[in-house]
């Protein structure tokens, strides 16, 4: 691998150009996020598979020597959205664990704290340092093809993860998730849950994602074609940001507008769940499994699953954070000269408190439900 130099001066104007912009290091606050199409988005789930199968996904030569023909040091800058959830900190760490100095790599990371103009300045900084390779997770869907034009004219390959981009092909790969599945399963999931149930009515009320994230988008449309499918009434549909403060506000709201009328709650990640779980209990609206309100999560965190075991959360549907493994891949594969893949789909799993069903149709396909056991939730992230 050819060496780049770099100036000390401009490191040093970079560093602090860098932490100007954005947060250095992740909080350990607590959990999630995540329009592609996917193959295969929860089949061949299993309890011994939850949580392991995305994380053995570094194959046997994880540790191999990475640099270049020349001995060189693989440098990569990484521009993470922040550290808003237990499924981002999840996230971080998976490429710091893989890329990490004992495997062969200089990783730059830079926190973007959820801020879109700094995380294209964080790129921006990386081509200026001239790293080997760079990874974004996307804040926002749009406004990308300017700087992954300037990281194409500078000879950087970009790999991008989690959410998508929707305004430039300049990248080599996307590793992640196909969130309108998710959003598609969570919908049929409810169809045949209320079915089992006796439940004929569904009066839902959705606290999304951040505004303009694709997964935002995507679990927001296909949840939304089942309902409109089955004639469901989707009474209100708000920003919580993905955060628990903003599932408790959103839902404190809801309840005051809605009180009496909603009989399901989807939130868009695990997050807004704990958020709304503590605004309807402070309300006394009672939720969960055998309770009047269905509450249905996503992203699957451990946290998210103990809900699950304990009944306050009905079913919640995987978005897997460990995206590294697949991404080192990639690397590796331009390293020896190979043309990645441009979409690398994760194996993802949808997990239920009650044995009542063992599986829903997807797409067309047939996909298994997880209950939730201790095991299960000891192997999650």
């Amino acid at each position: 691998m050819k060496k780049k130099i770099v100036s000390m001066m401009t490191c040093l104007a970079m560093t602090a150009a860098l932490m100007a912009g954005c947060g250095s290091s992740p909080s350990s606050s607590s959990s999630g996020d995540n329009d592609t199409e996917k193959e295969e988005s929860g089949d061949n789930a299993n309890a011994d598979a939850s949580g392991d199968e995305a994380g053995d996904t570094s194959g046997d030569d994880a540790n191999n020597d990475t640099s270049g023909g020349d001995g060189d040091t693989i440098t990569i800058g990484f521009a993470q959205v922040g550290h808003e959830s237990d499924w981002r900190t999840a996230s971080t760490k998976s490429c710091q664990d893989i890329f990490s100095k004992e495997n062969g790599y200089d990783l730059q990371f830079v926190d973007c704290d959820n801020d879109p103009a700094a995380q294209i300045e964080a790129v921006r900084g990386f081509i200026q340092q001239a790293v080997d390779y760079i990874i974004v997770d996307p804040i926002v869907s749009k406004g990308w093809d300017t700087v992954l034009t300037e990281c194409d004219d500078a000879g950087i390959p970009v790999i991008v993860i989690d959410r998508t981009i929707e305004d430039s092909d300049k990248y080599v790969s996307w590793v992640g998730s196909n969130f309108k599945t998710e959003g598609l399963a969570a919908g049929e999931w409810l169809k045949a849950y209320a079915k089992e149930k006796g439940i004929n009515e569904i009066n839902a009320l959705v606290i999304e994602g951040s505004t303009g994230a694709s997964a935002t988008l995507g679990r927001t449309e296909g949840f939304k074609e089942i309902a409109d499918a089955n004639g469901w009434n989707i009474l209100d549909s708000q920003t919580g940001d993905f955060t628990e403060a903003g599932g408790q506000e959103v839902m404190e709201s809801y309840i005051k507008s809605y009180e009496g009328k909603f009989n399901v709650v989807i939130c868009q990640n695990d997050n807004e769940a704990f958020g709304a779980m503590t605004a309807m209990k402070n309300a006394g609206v009672e939720y969960g499994v055998g309770k009047d309100v269905i509450l249905v999560s996503f992203d699957a965190c451990s946290a998210g699953l103990e809900k699950v075991m304990s009944g306050d959360i009905n079913a919640d549907f995987e978005c897997n954070p460990l995206a590294a493994p697949d991404v080192e891949k990639v690397i590796k594969q331009l390293q020896s000269g190979e043309e990645p893949l441009k979409e690398v789909y994760m194996t993802e799993h949808w997990f239920v408190n009650e044995d009542i069903l063992s599986s829903i149709t997807v797409n067309g396909e047939e996909q298994e439900l997880t209950v939730v056991t201790q095991e299960i939730i000891d192997a999650q992230y």
